[in-house]
């Protein structure tokens, strides 16, 4: 239930993202630390010291918190993620002082009734699609020495995914002051569009043995869609996080339609690294030829969810190049957030979306 990273010169083992993944749990709090115990047994199975420690995932059923644990993540700042055995975030525990802040939350609202919304629906949409066009490059170009046939079925679909970017732009053209309500439909048949032609070339890439039915969302039962919606879930975590620390509001997306319940601006920001993040891990996870288990009720069992869980964090705890400095994924996502936050402000004149490379 514990996932060590190597952080210090001295090579202690520190804890920084504590997961856990089994029933009969308890996470409480002792000295200036979290502890976890088995509850059957009293048995202590991990100790994370909360200088260190930058979140809590609890991916089970019958595990049970501390008041005190709750308290003192949220007095420093470290979230508590809860996600379901399937497909979906179910919870998250942030400090109340997180979602204090209005300016930014008036212009967002505003924003959605005028030119900024669309501007910034169209700026989701291609950075996915540009970046679903980044990743078949970066996984297939491995092909092209080593397996002609595969590479010469991939390159075509690649192109097609490719040409909805012109579309979009054209689209854009066609509508620049319109209302983001006006040309939503337009906009989401054209990601529907790339995404069967950006799934067939996943296909394309995935070993044969899995016999991947296609992309499914919820009510996947085979291990490839599984592992891709657990992983949506991780990530959805790591945005949700950077929108409130951003004074955005989770829940006021552009792209994304309204819905009570649905948190709309996560769903849009999400679009941007989800190649990146979890469609680049969850390939080579079993290309690599990792398995994963799911139980009879199509659950991911306790196991293959910590070994997945480790590698999405590990993924969002890598650095990319941004210009001339290196930050991680996580940072990446938090510098999106700011800057969408900014635009609406008035702060900046435009919203540079994150494009992989």
């Amino acid at each position: 239930c514990q996932r060590w990273r190597l952080v210090s010169p001295g090579g202690h083992m520190i804890i920084r993202h504590l997961i856990l993944e089994e029933p009969g749990l308890y996470l409480g709090k002792h000295s200036e630390r979290l502890q976890v115990t088995r509850v059957k047994t009293n048995e202590i199975i991990a100790q994370a010291p909360l200088m260190h420690l930058e979140s809590v995932l609890i991916t089970s059923r019958g595990v049970s918190l501390s008041a005190d644990a709750v308290h003192e993540c949220a007095e420093r700042g470290i979230p508590i993620h809860f996600l379901s055995a399937v497909d979906s975030s179910i919870a998250s525990l942030y400090s109340a002082g997180l979602t204090g802040t209005i300016l930014t939350r008036r212009q967002q609202l505003l924003a959605y009734s005028d030119s900024r919304g669309t501007y910034l629906a169209f700026a989701f949409i291609k950075a996915k699609i540009q970046n679903q066009v980044a990743f078949l490059k970066y996984a297939a170009r491995y092909r092209k020495e080593t397996d002609p046939e595969r590479y010469a079925l991939i390159i075509p679909l690649i192109d097609q995914v490719s040409e909805h970017v012109h579309e979009l732009n054209r689209l854009q053209e066609q509508n620049p002051e319109c209302c983001v309500d006006d040309i939503r439909f337009s906009l989401l048949s054209v990601e529907g569009r790339a995404a069967q032609a950006y799934w067939q070339a996943i296909g394309t890439l995935l070993i044969p043995e899995l016999e991947w039915p296609g992309r499914r969302t919820r009510g996947a039962n085979d291990v490839f869609n599984s592992a891709l919606n657990y992983g949506y879930g991780i990530l959805y975590h790591a945005v949700e996080r950077a929108c409130l620390l951003a004074g955005l509001d989770p829940f006021a997306g552009f792209l994304h339609v309204d819905r009570p319940g649905k948190p709309s601006l996560v769903l849009d920001i999400i679009e941007e690294f989800r190649q990146s993040v979890v469609d680049r891990t969850v390939l080579a996870y079993f290309n690599k030829g990792q398995s994963l288990n799911l139980e009879e009720d199509g659950k991911i069992a306790s196991e293959s969810r910590r070994s997945l869980a480790e590698k999405i964090l590990d993924r969002l705890d890598a650095r990319e190049q941004i210009g001339t400095e290196h930050f991680t994924v996580r940072s990446i996502i938090q510098r999106q957030a700011r800057q969408l936050a900014a635009f609406l402000r008035g702060e900046r004149d435009d919203y540079s979306s994150y494009l992989y490379s």
